[in-house]
């Protein structure tokens, strides 16, 4: 059993597939007192931060699992939207670019600590005009990383990847199940 220290049903959806017993609880870690243009850094000191409130509020007799995920393109930080227009400059940001999404993640137990920062590189077209303002209407883009799915709306779109799709859905989980073992 472990704590997923986060809100993402992606993330929940990811541990369920791969049948490891888990329990739900979030921390609100302020991502906006992280000042930097580095998506590295800023993924990182996100997760970080998480897990260090996280920790403070739960302990580690039950394993904690934090992660944060931010998209990158054209050397911009991509991150949720705070509305429809804002997900729009986004998106159009990534399409036809090449969009680096990154993903840091840790896993504590009163044993044994394990972070790890990937990154999965897309190669997008150009995302359809009528297919965007779908997508948009959806509000599927609300609370995502970049306003970006890979496994949804931008699936279409992937003309080259380099990485692994689970680190772009915010949990690298074929690299954490050899840690859950210990």
């Amino acid at each position: 059993m472990i704590i997923l220290a986060s809100a993402s049903t992606t993330r929940a959806k990811i541990l369920q597939k791969h049948s490891i017993d888990f329990i739900q609880k979030s921390c609100d870690f302020d991502e906006e007192s992280i000042k930097t243009d580095s998506a590295k850094e800023f993924v990182y000191l996100s997760a970080k931060g998480k897990m260090t409130l996280c920790e403070e509020r739960y302990g580690i007799k039950t394993p904690l699992l934090c992660a944060d995920t931010v998209v990158s393109s054209n050397d911009k930080i991509l991150r949720k939207a705070k509305d429809k227009e804002d997900a729009k400059r986004i998106l159009l940001e990534q399409s036809g670019n090449k969009v680096s999404i990154l993903t840091c993640m840790l896993y504590k137990s009163e044993t044994f600590s394990f972070t790890d920062l990937s990154a999965t590189v897309y190669e997008f077209g150009e995302f359809d005009e009528k297919d965007l303002e779908e997508f948009l209407k959806s509000g599927e883009w609300k609370g995502k990383a970049g306003a970006c799915m890979v496994e949804g709306f931008c699936k279409k779109y992937i003309k080259e990847v380099k990485g692994l799709e689970s680190c772009a859905m915010g949990l690298q989980i074929e690299k954490l199940i050899p840690f859950l073992k210990l």
